[in-house]
C-alpha cells in the first residue's frame, strides 16, 4: 500500500486560490514547507514577503520530485501544458490535485499524457473566490465553511483521496465527492451559466444609445446580478471551451425557460407568470433550507431561548389563537388537488404547516402567501402534480411526511421525502405497511425510517377493510384512496380526529361512513372553495388552563374549533369542575366552531380513563398543570399503545413538575398526580414546545418565579404564544442567548 504525505506542498500558480491555500497551510502549521512556483516572478516575491510561502521554487522539475503534494492552481487552458512539464518528475506516491472549475478537460488531458493515471491524482475544485485576484488578495480563511468538490477517478487510490480531503478539511472546508461529468454539469448550471448571462446582459445594454443613463440609474438588483461581469474575460473564455458541451446544454435549457416567460408576458397569462415567479422564489428558499437543514418558519429560533415567568399575573381579556394545525395541513393538500382556486383564511404560519405548503410548491402548485394567515392556492386537479426537481424536505413535520406519502403513493412519478435529523429517526412502519398493502412502492431506510423513496405504482383496493390506529395514517389512506382502483374501506381501531373526512366533504368528495368503516370511491373531483380555519384548540388549551387555575381570571377565546374528537381536555376539565362555556356555537367549513369563555374555578382531582386520555394526549402537559392545581388526586390512564416510558413529552413534563415539588407516581401505565403547592426555580423543557408552554402557565400558581430553558422551539410551534400570554396578563419575559 502506498503512503501519501502532504508534508511538503508545491503550489504551482500563486493566484488568489493557490495563494490562499498556501497561506492557510503555512499559518496553521499544517505542513512542513510550502513552496510557491509562478512564471510571474513578482507574484512569487510578493508571496514570500507576505509570508504566504516558505520559499520560491526555482527549478520546477526538482521541486516536483521533492514534493509530497503538487497543487495545480493555474488557468484551465494551461493545465495540460503544466501536466506535461511535471510528468517526468512525479513519483508514484506524489499527490496531485487542482483547483480548476472544469474537470472533464483536465481528466482527458491527463489520460492522454499518462496513459495510466497515477494513483495520487485526485482532481478537486474549491467553491470559493473573491472580487480581487493575485497572491496579494490571498486570505487565510477563504475556505472556511466553503465547499470543496473532489472528483476521484477509478485509478485514484482511496488513501490519496483521503489525504487530500483531510488537507482541505484542515483549512476549514466541507469536502464533497462527485464524478467528473456530474461536477461539470452542476458547475455549468450554477457558476458558468450565471457568469455568461451577466456578461451578455451588460454587453447588450452597453450597445444601447442611452447606455450611460441605464447604468447611472441601475438599482441594487442590477448591480448584484452583473457584478460577476467584472470577472477575468480570459479565464471565462477558457472555461467556455473547456466545459463547452455542458454549458451549451444549460444555455439551451435557460433559453427555453426565457421563451416560456416571454410567451406568458406576451399573452398576459397571469397564472403562468405567478407560477414561474412563485416556483423560482420557493425553489431558492427551499434548496437553501435543505442545504442548511434550516427551518421554514421565520419564527424558528436558532439561538437558545428561555422564558422567565413571575407568578403575579392577572388573567383577563379576549384573544384569538392561530389557525388549527391539523386543518391547515389538510387545507393545503386538498386545495392543491382541487380544480380551481381555493382561498384560505386562518392558516397557521408555523413550521409544520409551512413544510406542507412548500412541498406542494415543489410539486408544481402555485401558492400565494401566507400573509397574515391568508393563502391562495391554484389547484392543479387530482392528476396535475409535477415531479419535483429533488427530494422534498419536510423539516421536523411528521404530519407532512405521513399525509404526503398517501398522496404521492398514487402518482406516476418518483419522489423522495426526507426530514431533519429528528424526523429521520422516527419509524414510519405503521404508515408504510398499509400503503404497501394497496400496492404502493415505498423504500425506507433501516428501521422503516426516512428518507422515503416512493416509486410510481398503480394502487389497488385490497377488498377487505384496512385497520388503522391513528388519524394521520387514516388520512394518508383516504388520500391514497383518491388514486386506487376500486373502493377503499378503512376500519378504525378507536376514535380519532376526523378533520380529513370533514375537509374532503368541503371539497366535494363523498365518503360512506358506516359503523366501523369509512369508504371512499377513487377519482372523485375536488372543487376549489373558500375556507376559514378555526383557532387551534390544542393551542387554546394552555390559556384555558391558565384561566382555570388563576384566581379572579375571566378569559374569552374567540373562534376556536370544537371538533368532538378534539374536546378531550375540555371534557376532563369540566369533570374536574372547570367553569367553561361555549358561546355562539356553529358550523363553519364543515367544522364546529365556538367562542370559549373560561373563569377561574376550584378544581377537583378525578380519574381519567384511557378513552378520554387518548383524545387529550396532545394536551397532557397542560392537563397535568390543572391536575397539580386541583384538590386531591388525579389519575391518568394512557392508551394501551402508549406508555410513560416511551412518551418523551410526558416524561419531560413529569420531571419538571417533580423539580417543583409535585408528588407523582406511575403504576400499571397509570399516572397519579397529587394536588399541592408548586415551588419556583430553574427548569428545562427539553426543547419541547408544549412542555415549555405548560410550565409557563404553571407559573401562575408557583411560589416563586420560573426560569424555563429550552424555549426556542415555541417560536415555530406557536409563533404568537409569548405575545398572547403577555396580552392576557401573564408576566412572561423572553431571554435569548
Amino acid at each position: 500500500m502506498l503512503k501519501f504525505s502532504t508534508g511538503r506542498v508545491l503550489v504551482i500558480g500563486l493566484g488568489l486560490i493557490g495563494g490562499s491555500l498556501a497561506r492557510a497551510l503555512k499559518q496553521r502549521k499544517l505542513v512542513d514547507e510550502v513552496v510557491g512556483f509562478d512564471l510571474n516572478r513578482a507574484e512569487c516575491e510578493l508571496g514570500l514577503s507576505l509570508g504566504v510561502i516558505d520559499r520560491i521554487g526555482e527549478d520546477l522539475g526538482q521541486e516536483v520530485s521533492k514534493a509530497g503534494l503538487v497543487l495545480l492552481a493555474v488557468p484551465v487552458k494551461v493545465m495540460e501544458t503544466v501536466l506535461a512539464e511535471i510528468r517526468p518528475w512525479l513519483r508514484e506516491d506524489t499527490l496531485i490535485t487542482d483547483v480548476g472549475s472544469t474537470k472533464g478537460n483536465l481528466v482527458l488531458a491527463a489520460r492522454t499524457l499518462f496513459g495510466e493515471l497515477p494513483p495520487g491524482f485526485v482532481p478537486g475544485h474549491p467553491i470559493a473566490g473573491a472580487e480581487k485576484s493575485g497572491v496579494g488578495a490571498s486570505d487565510v480563511d477563504l475556505f472556511v465553511r466553503r465547499k470543496v468538490i473532489l472528483t476521484p477517478l477509478p485509478e485514484s487510490a482511496p488513501e490519496a483521496t483521503l489525504a487530500i480531503a483531510r488537507m482541505w478539511q484542515a483549512v476549514g472546508a466541507e469536502v464533497l465527492q462527485m464524478d467528473v461529468s456530474r461536477h461539470d454539469e452542476v458547475l455549468a448550471a450554477t457558476s458558468h451559466l450565471p457568469h455568461l448571462l451577466a456578461f451578455s446582459l451588460v454587453d447588450t445594454l452597453a450597445h444601447e444609445a442611452e447606455n450611460t443613463d441605464i447604468f447611472r440609474y441601475a438599482a441594487g438588483g442590477f448591480r448584484d446580478f452583473t457584478r460577476i461581469a467584472a470577472s477575468d474575460p480570459s479565464m471565462w473564455h477558457d472555461i467556455c471551451f473547456a466545459n463547452r458541451d455542458q454549458l451549451l446544454a444549460q444555455i439551451d435549457r435557460f433559453t427555453a425557460g426565457v421563451s416560456r416567460l416571454r410567451d406568458a408576458v406576451d399573452r398576459g397569462d397571469s397564472q403562468a407568470l405567478l407560477g414561474i415567479f412563485t416556483r423560482a422564489r420557493s425553489a431558492r428558499e427551499h434548496f437553501s433550507r435543505i442545504l442548511a437543514r434550516s427551518a421554514y418558519s421565520p419564527q424558528v429560533q436558532q439561538r437558545p431561548a428561555r422564558f422567565l415567568v413571575r407568578p403575579d399575573g392577572k388573567i383577563s381579556g379576549s384573544i384569538a389563537v392561530s389557525g388549527d394545525r391539523s386543518i391547515s395541513h389538510r387545507a393545503i393538500i386538498l386545495a392543491a388537488l382541487a380544480d380551481g382556486i381555493t382561498d384560505i383564511d386562518g392558516f397557521l404560519d408555523g413550521e409544520d404547516s409551512l413544510a406542507t405548503l412548500q412541498a406542494f410548491r415543489d410539486l408544481g402548485v402555485v401558492i400565494e402567501g401566507p400573509h397574515q394567515g391568508r393563502v391562495r392556492v391554484y389547484g392543479v386537479g387530482l392528476n396535475g402534480l409535477q415531479p419535483p426537481v429533488g427530494p422534498i424536505y419536510l423539516g421536523s413535520s411528521g404530519t407532512s411526511m405521513r399525509l404526503l406519502c398517501g398522496v404521492l403513493a398514487g402518482q406516476d412519478f418518483a419522489t423522495e421525502l426526507c426530514g431533519d435529523d429528528q424526523l429521520n429517526t422516527e419509524s414510519m412502519r405503521t404508515l408504510v405497511q398499509p400503503l404497501r398493502a394497496l400496492g404502493a412502492q415505498i423504500d425506507t431506510a433501516d428501521g422503516h425510517r426516512a428518507p422515503l423513496k416512493i416509486m410510481p405504482a398503480q394502487l389497488q383496493s385490497p377488498g377487505a377493510a384496512l385497520s388503522v390506529g391513528s388519524a394521520q395514517v387514516k388520512s394518508a389512506l383516504l388520500l391514497a384512496g383518491l388514486y386506487t382502483r376500486g373502493r377503499l374501506c378503512i376500519e378504525e381501531e378507536g376514535v380519532s380526529r376526523d378533520h380529513t373526512e370533514r375537509m374532503l366533504g368541503r371539497f366535494g368528495v363523498s365518503l360512506q361512513q358506516e359503523t366501523e368503516h369509512i369508504c371512499i370511491e377513487p377519482g372523485q373531483r375536488l372543487v376549489g372553495t373558500q375556507l376559514r380555519i378555526p383557532g387551534d384548540l390544542s393551542l387554546a388549551a394552555f390559556f384555558l388552563v391558565a384561566a382555570n387555575i388563576t384566581p379572579g381570571a375571566e378569559l374569552l377565546l374567540e373562534h376556536i374549533g370544537i371538533n368532538p374528537t378534539r374536546m378531550g381536555l375540555v371534557t376532563i376539565l369540566k369533570q374536574m369542575g372547570a367553569d367553561i362555556e361555549l358561546l355562539d356555537a356553529h358550523e363553519e367549513c364543515g367544522e364546529p366552531v365556538a367562542d370559549i369563555r373560561v373563569r377561574h374555578a376550584a378544581l377537583q382531582g378525578v380519574r381519567i380513563p384511557d378513552e378520554l386520555s387518548r383524545l387529550a394526549l396532545n394536551e397532557c402537559p397542560a392537563l397535568l398543570v390543572a391536575a397539580v392545581c386541583a384538590e386531591g388526586e388525579t389519575r391518568l390512564s394512557l392508551p394501551e399503545n402508549d406508555t410513560f416510558l416511551s412518551n418523551t413529552r410526558l416524561t419531560l413534563m413529569c420531571q419538571a413538575l417533580e423539580q417543583l415539588g409535585v408528588v407523582l407516581s406511575v403504576k400499571n401505565n397509570e399516572l397519579s398526580v397529587s394536588g399541592g403547592a408548586l415551588g419556583g426555580g430553574r427548569l428545562d423543557s427539553g426543547g419541547d414546545p408544549r412542555v415549555a408552554m405548560a410550565l409557563t402557565i404553571a407559573a401562575q400558581r408557583a411560589a416563586g418565579p420560573l426560569d424555563i430553558a429550552g424555549c426556542e422551539s415555541v417560536g415555530s410551534f406557536c409563533p404568537e404564544f409569548a405575545d398572547l400570554a403577555r396580552r392576557i396578563g401573564i408576566a412572561l419575559f423572553k431571554e435569548e442567548d
